[in-house]
């Protein structure tokens, strides 16, 4: 053998034993040193260099791997250059093994200090032959940061030696806007989850119900997704009516001398909610959150058993305008308190469809509810009463017979996109639109979290809707039914005793903040050429893709349909949404870096 070729071997055992790669945001590292099958068209590996660039007050993030192909002990350091105004968060990436084939992709972020000391294979993730281990850096651009290119190094060292790797951050001049070009709401159920999820809390606290933790944990919730630009909201009422003791005031009394005896646990609960402080440590502006379910549905604050005597009005009446009175107080005039009914017939609670309304004669109901809230509420009242129903089979004729009585439409994105023209018709008369969706599970590409969010948007409405967002189901980490029902998971085996957020929930953020930078680009392009580019960038389609058009079926008694009629309509473009490929939403980004770059 000739030195040359002996010298090779030898730098070959060096690289062998560890390494450092990279990868941008939408291509996920596996725990084997290559790229996650979802997300390897196009041949893609990891890197080993790396430039991003963003407007100043947002993010920028990437994957780092660490590659120990014989395994051992490494320690992983991340260092921002001074005087930059960089801030570096470092997030150890868990690879949750699939229920359905076994594969393992990752997505909850465990906060982990610069300076983690780890091994491979992970002793907790607990993966045969582990090679890889991901991390997801998010770089903070602060708003007062030099604008210039600065490099971020991350250095992995194992067995007295080290690998550094540097990622390019370019800093624009322009600012991303605080502002949401529209709402991201993150929805959930009641709070009794929480004590299954947070075994080490209710031992801790002994009775966990009101105690400290418990609000805390609520409030943890809603300034993860608050910081990740997004709403939390949680339902306290179940079909049946019955409301969670956290969710309302507590009542008394009986017809005329029906009243709130009690706001202790509502306002321990909301206070710090809506009047902001709850997010006074956040990096984005402290306010209060927008929308908040009410606890009213048909049981609550007047028993159904009275509808249509004179006792229910009494009632009700009665402890909405308390409610009125209390939030007018308190000064909780910023946030849009719903009227909001969840119940369906079937579940045989009450006769008519709160919820996803199909039968015309329900609309009875809504009309005398609206009357109610009138009654209740002062014409001139500052508190924001909203009246809002999700709206799917018959939505088409709600919008037209519920005009004054409905104000907050949530609309199924499938049937909605029928209705190109119940946009001018809602938003011309001061509605609040918004449509919803799931969450595409982890062993889709992550471009996908940002095809709902960016649909409302091309829409031009005002919010968009992801209906279950807390639960990870019976275990995520070693049997995952890939997580289309979660977006933060449950830090507690972590020894975090709040929640932790996903992968997703970070694509998704950075998806939000590249929608406010279109928001404030259109006030020069104007709208429809932006998002002209938008759609051709993001799939070689145009904004009128982005809807279905009308289906015969939609001239039919909506009574009449079935979930096999609905999943028959022909849905020409559905292949370039369902078949993305990772690097869509990255064209849409280089497209508003080009246009933020050229203003003066």
């Amino acid at each position: 053998m000739s030195r040359l070729a002996a010298a090779a071997l030898v730098l070959g055992a060096v690289a062998a034993a560890q390494d450092l790669k990279l990868s941008a945001e939408s291509r996920r590292p596996d725990p084997f040193g290559g790229i996650v099958a979802a997300d390897s068209a196009g041949g893609a590996v990891l890197g080993e260099s790396l430039r991003l660039a963003s407007a100043r007050g947002n993010y920028v993030s990437c994957h780092l791997a660490v590659l120990l192909p014989d395994g051992g002990d490494y320690q992983l350091r991340v260092s921002v250059p001074p005087r930059s105004g960089l801030e570096a968060g470092l997030f150890r990436e868990w690879f949750h093994r699939l229920k359905a084939g076994g594969a393992y992709y990752p997505d909850a972020l465990v906060p982990v200090d610069s300076g983690y000391s780890g091994h491979l294979p992970d002793r907790d993730n607990r993966i045969e032959r582990q090679t890889a281990q991901a991390f997801w850096l998010d770089i903070w651009i602060p708003p007062a940061s030099p604008p210039g290119v600065y490099d971020v190094v991350a250095a992995v060292s194992s067995g007295g030696k080290s690998v550094a790797r540097k990622v390019q951050v370019e800093v624009l001049a322009a600012v991303v806007p605080p502002e949401d070009a529209l709402s991201i709401d993150h929805n959930s159920y009641g709070s009794q989850w929480l004590a299954g999820y947070y075994p080490s809390a209710v031992r801790a606290e002994g009775k966990f119900f009101a105690s400290p933790s418990f609000f805390r944990l609520i409030h943890d919730y809603h300034r993860l997704f608050y910081e990740h630009r997004g709403i939390f909201h949680q339902l306290g009422y179940g079909h049946g009516g019955k409301v969670g003791p956290e969710f309302a005031p507590a009542l008394a009394g009986e017809g005329r001398k029906r009243h709130i005896a009690s706001w202790d646990l509502y306002d321990r609960h909301y206070g710090p909610l809506l009047d902001g402080t709850a997010f006074a440590q956040s990096r984005r502006p402290d306010q209060p959150i927008p929308y908040v379910y009410l606890p009213v549905n048909p049981e609550w604050p007047a028993s159904f058993v009275n509808w249509g005597e004179p006792g229910y009005e009494v009632e009700f009446v009665n402890v909405v305008s308390e409610m009125e009175r209390h939030f007018r107080e308190k000064g909780w005039t910023k946030t849009r308190f719903e009227l909001f009914f969840n119940h369906k017939k079937r579940y045989k609670a009450f006769p008519w469809d709160g919820d996803e309304t199909r039968f015309p004669r329900d609309y009875e109901y809504f009309r005398e509810y609206r009357r109610l809230l009138d009654l209740a509420v002062p014409k001139d009242s500052p508190v924001r009463f909203v009246f809002r129903t999700d709206a799917s089979w018959t939505m088409e004729q709600q919008f037209k017979e519920l005009a004054g009585v409905i104000n907050f439409w949530v609309c199924g994105g499938g049937m909605f996109s029928w209705y190109p023209e119940a946009v001018p018709l809602l938003k011309g008369r001061g509605d609040i639109v918004w449509s919803y969706g799931g969450t595409p599970s982890v062993d889709q590409p992550p471009v996908h979290v940002a095809t709902g969010v960016a649909r409302a948007w091309m829409w031009n409405i005002d919010g968009f809707v992801r209906w279950l967002t807390t639960d990870p189901g019976s275990d995520p980490w070693f049997n995952f039914g890939g997580g289309d029902t979660v977006l933060a998971y449950p830090g507690d085996r972590f020894g975090i005793s709040g929640p932790i957020p996903s992968l997703r929930l970070k694509v998704e953020r950075n998806v939000a903040a590249d929608l406010a930078m279109l928001k404030s680009i259109e006030k020069t392009k104007g709208p429809a050429s932006v998002r002209t580019a938008v759609a051709r960038q993001f799939n070689g389609t145009t904004p009128e893709q982005w809807w279905t058009p009308r289906p015969p079926l939609a001239g039919t008694p909506p009574q009449d349909w079935s979930n096999d009629d609905l999943d028959k309509v022909p849905q020409p473009d559905r292949d370039k949404f369902d078949h993305l490929d990772p690097d869509a939403w990255q064209r849409v980004r280089n497209y508003i870096l080009e246009q933020v770059k050229e203003r003066p």
